[in-house]
């Protein structure tokens, strides 16, 4: 508790002078200034193309990419995953749903050899069923999207056997063409770099790897087709808001009162944009880490020259959380800790992520 303490106040002052910086900057006066006052911003309504939203996400991020992305196969334009698992991996309600995310999703094989990696017809048939039932998007709203994965050859935290039972799923959707499989490179349990971060091996916070390889860069090339080279970003294009009046009214979420947003200079001024969402994996969170991740996952540089929103909502770690199960590591749910409907349109974390993009559209 007191490291949490710690945390949580190194938080606040870096919260506050996010505000101090966005109250003196030019950028988007009309947009978010408001007086020094403890609570952020609120998200703003820009002008973004709809039949533009992508997602990504590493590890619980990619977890939650994914099956944003198929729950919402009929409003996101592709996705690209980075460590993660083929739909509704984790199976079923509890005890079994915590059982299999870490022995069949994570593929531990060294103790659970007769169990992974994830039965890929399940999850298609999991897709199937919860679409006829209406719980989410008929699976044909897959079809003509684009769709990136990586696997670092030494990532034992979700290693490649699970991430070919994701490339499996997908395959089954989508043409050759629009499914790219980046999986040669020794990396370890990370979001991969061009320079910024630990030993491209390493498997360590804030899980960020220097691997010489520009995977924001690789995520939106074939998301969206050629972009305008990266030339560095604005620090005062990040911007904080207030997630709160996002969060479903029924409980305890484990999402942070706080997120981010990256706003390139013509976006903000009236430009019409496209919209990027980048999920974090556990322990990758503002509060555990800092900016590590919205600020140097390396998505805006490319954003600012290539007019792409970029939406970093936040997690944050729980010990309880109402009738369900602890969340320490501030991971994204993906095995139901939140609910049994975590993987539904109407999973809570799930109308909460729906929410921040309808107001970012212009939706509510």
């Amino acid at each position: 508790m007191k490291l949490i303490s710690i945390a949580m106040g190194q938080y606040a002052a870096r919260r506050m002078q996010t505000l101090r910086r966005l109250a003196r900057a030019a950028v988007l006066p009309a947009l978010f200034w408001l007086p020094l006052v403890s609570a952020a911003p609120a998200l703003p309504s820009l002008t973004i193309d709809s039949d533009s939203v992508t997602v990504s996400g590493l590890s619980s991020g990619g977890y939650m990419a994914h099956q944003y992305h198929v729950a919402y196969a009929s409003e996101i334009a592709g996705a690209a995953i980075f460590a993660a698992g083929p739909y509704r991996c984790a199976g079923g309600g509890y005890p079994w749903n915590l059982w299999r995310a870490t022995a069949v999703c994570m593929d531990l094989a060294d103790w659970t050899p007769f169990l992974g990696p994830p039965d890929v017809a399940d999850s298609i048939r999991a897709t199937e069923d919860e679409a006829r039932d209406g719980a989410i998007d008929p699976p044909q709203g897959l079809s003509g999207d684009r769709v990136y994965l990586y696997s670092g050859t030494r990532d034992d935290t979700v290693p490649q056997a699970v991430m070919n039972a994701l490339r499996d799923y997908y395959a089954h959707f989508l043409l050759p063409t629009d499914l790219l499989y980046v999986d040669r490179q020794a990396a370890g349990h990370a979001m991969i770099t061009l320079d910024y971060g630990g030993l491209c091996g390493n498997t360590e916070p804030p899980y960020l790897n220097d691997c010489d390889y520009d995977a924001a860069g690789a995520v939106f090339e074939h998301l969206y087709g050629p972009m305008a080279p990266a030339d560095g970003d604005r620090p005062d294009g990040i911007v904080a808001f207030d997630q709160r009046p996002h969060f479903p009214d029924d409980g305890e979420l484990s999402l942070a009162d706080v997120g981010y947003l990256y706003v390139p200079e013509p976006c903000g001024q009236g430009a019409v944009c496209r919209l990027h969402v980048a999920f974090h994996g556990c322990d990758q969170y503002a509060e555990r880490v800092g900016d590590a991740f919205y600020a140097n996952g390396g998505y805006n540089p490319w954003a600012e020259r290539n007019n792409i929103v970029v939406l970093y909502p936040q997690t944050r770690a729980s010990v309880t959380l109402g009738s369900w199960w602890p969340n320490p590591k501030g991971c994204w749910d993906w095995w139901g800790y939140s609910g049994p409907d975590h993987h539904r349109k109407s999973g809570r974390q799930m109308r909460a992520i729906k929410s921040m993009i309808d107001r970012l559209i212009g939706r509510n």
